[in-house]
């Protein structure tokens, strides 16, 4: 097979169609449909059903595509390592991240990081859910993920464990607790929530602390909680650096009792990393030891 069969084979995959993936590519669609001929021929079977709007990929389509996708990660590994060779301090480095924890502590670990490899392109995408974001760094979307340290599948791959961050709660402005030092369990279980879907790290650290939390406003939409908060809708729990910029727009901010500290994680695949990605974890780990 040829990378560049593979690196169409990936773009028909996650467009859905030829004509979707010729765009993207930029090349002529019967260009598309030979290389993908070629790779059929090559395989002894159809990666894609024909439909007419569009394509969907066959099993062994399916089975493919994991591995395409690391081919191709493996391919822009070793261009790295020989631009670094040569003195090119370049690369790419992908991360996928549940949602809470992409703008804390992920937002300052990239600055700090791209400080002394300013020429690195990054990319981010986001999970609510933590199984989500090591969904994506199994099946090589992502080459490096972080998620509550605590998300399913977090302990199956490599990882090391991030500094913990203090949960504060987040109480609409004028709030009857505003005079207090402190919020225990019995005046969280008074309170009503607003709060994202189960699984996520919201809902989980909000379920942890109330038993049984009464719910005025469930949403999907992460950057919508604080909004509701300052609504007066209900209250919420958030990490010290989000609390406080929720403190600065007007929320009652209160630290709890006993104390909530919730730890992250940073994973990714056995096997070798890009240049970028592996200085990253290097970064990440330089006081802490890799676990498996």
């Amino acid at each position: 097979m040829e990378r560049r069969e593979l690196e169409y084979f990936l773009a028909i995959a996650e467009s859905g169609s030829f004509t979707g993936a010729a765009q993207a590519l930029r090349i002529a669609q019967p260009s598309l449909s030979h290389a993908i001929g070629s790779l059929e021929q090559r395989l002894g079977g159809k990666v894609f059903h024909r439909l007419p709007h569009g394509v969907a990929l066959t099993p062994a389509g399916e089975a493919l595509v994991e591995p395409a996708r690391q081919v191709m990660r493996d391919f822009s590994t070793a261009a790295d390592s020989v631009r670094r060779v040569l003195g090119l301090d370049a690369g790419r480095l992908d991360i996928v991240a549940q949602t809470t924890l992409a703008v804390d502590p992920l937002a300052d670990l990239l600055g700090a990081f791209l400080r002394t490899r300013p020429n690195v392109e990054v990319r981010v995408s986001d999970h609510e859910l933590g199984s989500g974001a090591t969904s994506a760094v199994r099946s090589g979307e992502s080459e490096l993920g972080m998620a509550d340290s605590a998300a399913d599948g977090v302990a199956e791959l490599e990882h090391v464990v991030l500094e913990g961050r203090e949960i504060l709660a987040v109480l609409p402005p004028k709030s009857g607790f505003a005079e207090r030092e402190r919020l225990g369990r019995a005046e969280l279980a008074e309170l009503t929530w607003v709060t994202t879907p189960r699984g996520t790290a919201t809902r989980e650290v909000i379920e942890d602390a109330v038993a049984g939390p009464r719910v005025a406003v469930e949403t999907a939409h992460q950057a919508m909680v604080v909004p509701l908060v300052l609504a007066g809708a209900g209250a919420t729990l958030l990490p010290r650096s989000l609390a406080r910029e929720a403190e600065g727009s007007g929320a009652v901010v209160l630290p709890l009792r006993p104390r909530v500290v919730r730890r992250g994680a940073l994973f990714w695949r056995r096997g070798p990393l890009s240049p970028a990605a592996a200085e990253f974890v290097r970064m990440i780990s330089s006081t802490k030891r890799p676990r498996r």
